[in-house]
């Protein structure tokens, strides 16, 4: 799988712009992906803060991440509008079945493909080989532009995961 996505973030919103990432619990079938790219793209056009337009881009990665951006450079993101912004998640995973708010569910890249792992398990998985200082994991943590693009796609051994699992994370060589 190609996993370039800097690319299509919006090179004009200011490296502070405010970051949202859903995860999905599985992937989104064709159509599905379809109709979430129609509800992002209709949601974009309408979102508004204080009845000024928000400078938004939303889109969907991977098959399994929403990604919503706000580019408060240009307008600032108020209470209500970030509630609109929870509205319409709400409304993509009402429709499809698919969780898109349990942030117990960790993100890595094993085998060329997006892995799902509660993280009740994780030290399970560092134990067993399962995950190494190198896998790949999706922070879905970032909240800025800058940070989506330094850190959402990090290795475990530079991300938070490493806190979570001690030092013995830099120590460990990769399987």
């Amino acid at each position: 799988m190609n996993w370039e996505y800097k690319s299509l973030l919006p090179a004009d919103f200011s490296p502070s712009a405010r970051v949202w990432v859903y995860q999905a619990s599985r992937l989104f079938t064709i159509s599905e992906v379809l109709h979430i790219e129609g509800m992002l793209s209709a949601f974009i056009r309408s979102w508004q803060s204080h009845g000024a337009a928000v400078e938004g881009f939303a889109t969907l990665f991977f098959g399994r991440f929403v990604v919503l951006m706000a580019d408060e450079a240009v307008v600032g993101v108020s209470g209500c509008s970030t509630d609109s912004s929870v509205r319409v998640v709400k409304a993509m995973e009402a429709e499809t079945g698919v969780p898109l708010f349990d942030r117990q569910m960790l993100a890595f890249v094993r085998d060329d493909k997006v892995e799902l792992l509660p993280l009740g398990q994780l030290a399970y998985a560092w134990q067993n080989g399962f995950i190494g200082p190198d896998t790949i994991f999706f922070d879905n943590t970032v909240a800025t532009k800058k940070e989506l693009e330094e850190r959402w796609m990090v290795p475990v051994g530079k991300s938070w995961l490493q806190a979570r699992l001690g030092k013995e994370v830099m120590a460990r060589p990769s399987r």
